[in-house]
Parts: C-alpha cells; sequence; structure tokens
C-alpha cells in the first residue's frame, strides 16, 4: 500500500492571510494531476466545535453531510475540489481535551499523569492522521490555525513537528504562509516580519519547506533569493501569492508559481499529467464576463460581517457564472426595516434573499421584507429562518392570523405556525444538538421546486431547532401557500412555495453549504435566472 502523504500549512505575522485558500488552491491542482487529496483544519480555541459560536466572532458555522458542525474554511475545501467534507476534518482544542479527559476518565491512560506532551499531542496526532488511514486518500493537507507563537497554537505545532519527524523523508512537509508588507513611506516591500516569523517556527523545531509570501506587489528576484537566503529555504520554494480579484483566480497563480510542482517534488512523487483545469477556467471566464447584471438583497442581522453569510455569497457567485451574471449582493440588515421605510431601503433591487439567523432581534424587519417581495412580484428566496418568516408573513397577512408567529421569538403566540421540534423539547445543551447534516426531502411534482431540481427525491443539509408546525398546514395551502418538499420519515415540510409569482421559494435546509463551482447549487442558479428573466420584462 502507498504510504499517504502529509502536508501542513502554518501562517505567520498576521490571521487572515488566507491559509485555508492556499490549501484549498494546492489541493485544487493536486487533485486535478490525478492525486486524491483532501483537506483539515485544525483550530486552536477551546469551542468543541463552532456550532456555539456568534457569527461576529467566526463567521458562519459551516454543515457538513455528517452533520459537523465546522470552520468555515471547509465550504473553501468543497467548493473547490468538489468532494464532501466530515466530523474528521475539523477538529477543536476543545474536542482534543474532550476526549483526552473522557479517555482519562475511563482509565484508560493506567493512572499516569496526564500532560500536553505526550497526551495531548498523541491525541493531536492520531486526529492528524485519521484520513490518511482510511486510504482514500494519496495526499492530507492540514491547515493549523492561529499564527505560529500563539500560546494556543503551541501543541499543534509540537504535534507536526513529531509527526513530520515519525513520518519520515519525503513523507511530510510543511507550507509556511507569511505576509510580505508594502511600506508605502520606504516605497518597498520587507522582509523582516516574514524573517521573524521563520525563525519562530524553528525556535519549534520546524524548518520550513516552502515559504508563500502573501503581498500586494510583486516579489523580485533580488526580494526571492533574499527570502530564500535568510529563511533557509530554496530558491524554487519561495513562492507569491499575490492579492487576486477573487479567490478562484488563486490556483491559477499557485500553477504559474509551481507550488504543486515544489511540493510534489519534496514529497518524492511525480508531477503526473499537467493539471486539468479546463472546466475551472471556463466558470473563471464566465465569472469575469458576465453578460447581465443584477442586485439581490441579502436580509439578514450579521450583515457587517461578510464572513456571516460566506456560503451565501460564494454560492451567488456560481449561480452568477453559470448564469452568465454578475451579482451584487447588497446587505440589508433586517434590524433597521419597517413598513415605513421598506420602499426606500429595497429600491432598485432585483430580487430578495431572506437569509437564516437565531434569535428574535431584527425578525419583524424579514416578515416585512418577505411581503414586500410576494406583493411586488420581486423574486423571494429564503432559507432556514428566512423561509420561516415567509410562513409567517402568508398566515399574518393572507390568512389573518395577526398573532402568527415562531415559538423562537414569542412561546405564548396564540398561532404558533413555526413551532420548536419534539424531539428538541427536553434538550438542553446548545452544542450539536439540532437537526444537523444531510436529511432526504421528497418533492411534489409540478411545482417550482420540482422543475428546480428535476428530481422527486433529494438530499440537503440542515441546521436548525424550529420547524414549520403540520397543524397549519390545511389552512396555508388552501390559502395558496404551497407545500412542495417534505421529509418522508417525519413528515416535516421542507419547501414552501407560491405560484403566479415570479419566483417565490423557502427552504428549510441550507442549500448553500452544497454548492460549488462544478456544481453550483440548482436553487441559487434558477433564483439568479428568475432575477435576470424578471429585470429584463421590466416587472417591479
Amino acid at each position: 500500500m502507498n504510504q499517504t502523504k502529509y502536508i501542513f500549512v502554518t501562517g505567520g505575522v498576521t490571521s487572515s492571510l488566507g491559509k485555508g485558500i492556499i490549501a484549498a488552491s494546492l489541493a485544487k491542482l493536486l487533485q486535478a494531476r490525478g492525486y486524491r487529496t483532501t483537506i483539515q483544519k485544525f483550530d486552536p480555541y477551546i469551542n468543541v466545535d463552532p456550532g456555539t459560536l456568534n457569527p461576529y466572532e467566526h463567521g458562519e458555522c459551516y454543515v457538513t453531510d455528517d452533520g459537523a458542525e465546522t470552520d468555515l474554511d471547509l465550504g473553501h475545501y468543497e467548493r473547490f475540489l468538489n468532494v464532501p467534507t466530515s466530523q474528521a476534518n475539523n477538529v477543536t482544542t476543545g474536542r482534543v481535551y474532550l476526549s483526552v479527559i473522557e479517555k482519562e476518565r475511563r482509565g484508560e491512560f493506567l493512572g499516569k499523569t496526564v500532560q500536553v506532551v505526550p497526551h495531548i499531542t498523541n491525541e493531536i496526532k492520531d486526529r492528524m492522521q485519521l484520513l490518511g488511514n482510511s486510504g482514500d486518500f494519496d495526499i492530507v493537507i492540514t491547515e493549523i490555525g492561529g499564527t505560529v507563537g500563539d500560546i494556543e497554537s503551541l501543541p499543534y505545532i509540537e504535534s507536526v513537528r513529531q509527526l513530520v519527524w515519525e513520518l519520515g523523508e519525503n513523507n511530510g512537509i510543511v507550507i509556511h504562509l507569511t505576509l510580505v508588507p508594502y511600506l508605502a513611506a520606504a516605497g518597498e516591500l520587507k522582509t523582516k516580519p516574514t524573517q521573524h516569523s521563520v525563525k519562530t517556527l524553528m525556535e519549534s523545531g520546524i524548518k520550513a519547506d516552502i515559504l508563500v509570501c502573501r503581498t500586494e506587489h510583486e516579489i523580485s528576484d533580488e526580494l526571492r533569493h533574499k527570502l530564500a537566503l535568510f529563511c533557509n529555504v530554496k530558491r524554487e520554494a519561495v513562492i507569491q501569492s499575490i492579492d487576486a480579484s477573487t479567490i478562484y483566480e488563486v490556483p491559477n497563480l499557485m500553477l504559474e508559481e509551481g507550488l504543486d510542482i515544489v511540493a510534489l517534488k519534496k514529497l518524492n512523487l511525480p508531477k503526473k499529467a499537467a493539471p486539468d483545469l479546463k472546466n475551472w477556467n471556463t466558470f473563471l471566464h464566465r465569472l469575469k464576463n458576465p453578460k447581465h447584471t443584477i442586485n439581490i438583497g441579502l436580509i439578514g442581522k450579521y450583515v457587517e460581517l461578510q464572513d456571516s453569510y460566506k456560503s451565501i455569497l460564494e454560492a451567488f457567485i456560481h449561480a452568477g457564472a453559470t448564469n452568465e451574471t454578475k451579482v451584487n449582493v447588497v446587505s440589508v440588515h433586517s434590524e433597521y426595516l419597517d413598513a415605513k421605510n421598506i420602499s426606500e431601503k429595497l429600491q432598485g433591487l432585483d430580487g430578495i434573499l431572506v437569509a437564516p439567523g437565531f434569535g428574535e432581534r431584527g425578525i419583524e424587519g424579514k416578515i416585512e421584507a418577505v411581503r414586500f417581495a410576494r406583493e411586488n412580484n420581486l423574486p423571494f428566496f429564503g432559507i432556514c429562518l428566512g423561509m420561516q418568516m415567509a410562513v409567517i408573513e402568508y398566515a399574518r397577512n393572507v390568512l389573518g392570523l395577526k398573532d402568527a408567529n415562531s415559538t423562537e421569538m414569542n412561546q405564548g403566540t396564540a398561532h404558533p405556525v413555526i413551532d420548536l421540534m419534539e424531539e428538541q423539547k427536553d434538550i438542553t445543551d446548545k452544542g450539536g444538538t439540532m437537526r444537523l447534516g444531510a436529511w432526504k426531502c421528497d418533492i411534489l411534482p409540478n411545482t417550482l421546486a420540482h422543475k428546480i431540481y428535476e428530481k422527486t427525491t433529494i438530499l440537503e443539509r440542515h441546521r436548525h431547532r424550529y420547524e414549520f408546525n403540520g397543524n397549519y398546514l390545511a389552512q396555508l395551502e388552501n390559502a395558496g401557500l404551497k407545500a412542495s418538499g417534505v421529509n418522508p420519515d417525519t413528515g416535516l415540510v421542507e419547501i414552501i412555495e407560491l405560484e403566479n409569482h415570479p419566483f417565490f421559494i423557502g427552504v428549510q435546509y441550507h442549500p448553500e453549504y452544497k454548492s460549488t463551482v462544478a456544481n453550483p447549487h440548482p436553487l441559487f442558479v434558477n433564483f439568479v435566472a428568475a432575477m435576470v428573466k424578471n429585470k429584463k420584462s421590466g416587472a417591479k
């Protein structure tokens, strides 16, 4: 059996340099050369998973098919590779410590003193090799969250040092991503932050094999030589990562720089065929040469931080390219929307997406946005909470149930058209206890949903506690709100839609999680197409 090879990606100088994009881009190139490649993320925070983290703190929580609540970087991995990730692809310090403590409680350490070295580092190394030991992958790329020198990252860095040594020569390499800042006052790029970062890494016993330098300006040959000399790497292993207009350009930039070739050489692997990026570049061409432009209003409550809705924004990029359309996403804070200012705030929009979320803040603004879209024949798409808001809006303004609400917002509502799932009612722990991961949905024929999916059964990812209350289904359907998708096992409503409307659909699940460059999600593709068509017809 061929030994799995490991690539570790660390970062220095500052966070948010784009380790996830570099890891995903390298993985894309290796995959395009014929290597079975996967990526995993190790996060140094003590939360057991990002599921209980505020979106303002950490951006969106990404959900996998197997129901793992993970870091948003896993979304990049899936969007680039078109391969599903799982529970094993994201590990936090909290999860590592929890596992070690549980083992200690069971007596597995035979009364030994439990320490960071070797017990925590052994646990980390085991998890680092979990995917590699499955036999499903030739190369496993591991992104280490945070920056070198952080106290909380030390156990991960030590684990990488041990593992690279244990794996032996040519079986494990380290890519260090760092910043080469441009000082406008001096008019030049500075290498010293990178030198210090590499020195910090070496103090931990790790020598970087490849240096990826984030920069706003081209790095000269002279500067590359200097970085190679003072950071103890080969000249060919100094890789420039210049700012790009879109993250989807980065694989091509890394190909030009030869990152994949240097990595394969250091892992003693053959180059195989040149990377086949034909489909990828077709997507890029369409993305950069749109024939139409539309403005979509994203109605949310975390709009100050773009990463809160990362997968939705990326799904619009995929769907826009498919339709050769530039999609301008206009963020609208639902907390500041009301019946008086709605027309002014949503003026000039070609469609409305009401975003997911939790809690009662900004809810009435979302309901007003649904009403505006419904009454003005504006294409509408509701996701999770957005779908629930569409149900509440219809119950209030069409059925006349003025008090209609979700028990999440008003426990005493006379008409709980959205209610807590039965199995959720006795749960007190918040982490990892929602309805999570891939669930089936049966789609009714002759519906908008069926036209979009072109199939009768789908699997989509969920993350919620509250559901459409089936007691109100007959009333709402009689009034014109159609339940076009239902879970076959529970009978819970998954999709609602309106007929005689340019596009009006709400889904209880999160389609954005499954949209990739290779497979743009059909709901987003059709939503964008509907907006283009509606705009052309001059309808408002």
